[in-house]
């Protein structure tokens, strides 16, 4: 549907629609370009502190992914009509202030909206040279690719909302979620990457897909080296999967060629749809060992987790598994 419609462009967007990029860019100097992104969601964990915490990392780390830095950011906030909320959108407020005082990002405005069901986020811009944004069309055959996070957010998630998860698997479920991608991302622009992006909603499958269409490229993952949470992989043995996971599994079987010895559980984490999830990075092979050092000197669990490979489009299967 979008693609019928036209949408107006001019010569100083130097990012739009066309890649499925993380952010759209803007020429503003030659020096200079900014980076804007919008990112709200309805709640994923019971406590509204931690709800507003990672509705705001999650939209800071659209701009960390095109190795920008954000700078500013305007709320958005849907919530009932009911008097008796308001001290719950107070916690929300809260949660995602102490994120963005953490990040150092001001918040400078925003919109509300009264609806049933809350959903909340925000609107964010960076800034980065022209020269140095990180975009899905940057994949070059030999990268390593590096993830920064585990899979299986989407999964725990159903899990807590079915009253099936183990209540000690949250904490570390809302500490990933909340962790900003901003020392990873601060990282990789130091050692030098081809590109990155940051694993969401359409699951590592999903947005590494989306950098290989751009790329024209095929990659190799692992996926016994492929971290993720313990829970999730409980909860994907028992078909605790949400809607959005299940989507990601259809859309992308076609470009994916599954090994056999790849257990159903890590398919479906692999396609996991993610809130606040990790950057996955390309980076040069001969820097690999460089960009893992320096993150996990940052305590930065980060795995490699695949390669891009040689060939392109006209081979068919874009995403190679193996165990």
């Amino acid at each position: 549907m979008l693609g019928q419609l036209p949408f107006p462009m001019n010569r100083n967007v130097l990012v739009g629609m066309s890649n499925a990029d993380d952010a759209g860019v803007y020429r503003l100097t030659d020096d200079l370009a900014a980076v804007l992104t919008v990112d709200f969601f309805t709640p994923i964990v019971d406590d509204p502190y931690w709800f507003g915490a990672i509705a705001a990392a999650n939209s800071l780390s659209d701009v960390y992914a095109m190795g920008a830095r954000p700078v500013a950011s305007l709320n958005v906030a849907m919530f009932p009509s009911s008097p008796e909320f308001l001290p719950i959108l107070r916690e929300i407020m809260r949660g995602a202030i102490d994120k963005m005082t953490e990040a150092e990002v001001p918040i400078i405005g925003g919109h509300t909206v009264r609806d049933k069901e809350p959903k909340f986020g925000f609107a964010v811009m960076g800034l980065v040279h022209p020269d140095k944004i990180l975009h899905n069309a940057g994949a070059r055959e030999g990268d390593a690719l590096v993830l920064t996070k585990p899979l299986g957010t989407g999964v725990i998630s159903t899990g807590i909302k079915s009253g099936v998860c183990d209540p000690a698997a949250v904490d570390e479920f809302v500490r990933s979620m909340t962790l900003l991608n901003r020392r990873a991302a601060e990282i990789m622009v130091e050692v030098g990457v081809s590109t990155a992006t940051d694993v969401t909603g359409f699951g590592l499958i999903g947005h590494l897909h989306e950098v290989l269409s751009a790329s024209r490229c095929r990659a190799r993952l692992f996926s016994g080296r492929t971290p993720y949470f313990k829970e999730a992989l409980r909860l994907a043995g028992k078909k605790t999967v949400p809607g959005g996971t299940i989507a990601n599994m259809k859309t992308y079987a076609p470009d994916v060629g599954w090994a056999k010895d790849v257990p159903e559980a890590e398919q479906i984490l692999m396609n996991d749809a993610q809130t606040s999830g990790g950057l996955l990075i390309f980076v040069p092979g001969a820097r690999k060992k460089a960009l893992l050092s320096a993150l996990q000197q940052e305590g930065i669990e980060a795995s490699y987790i695949g390669d891009v490979i040689e060939g392109g489009v006209e081979e068919g299967i874009r995403i190679i598994v193996e165990k």
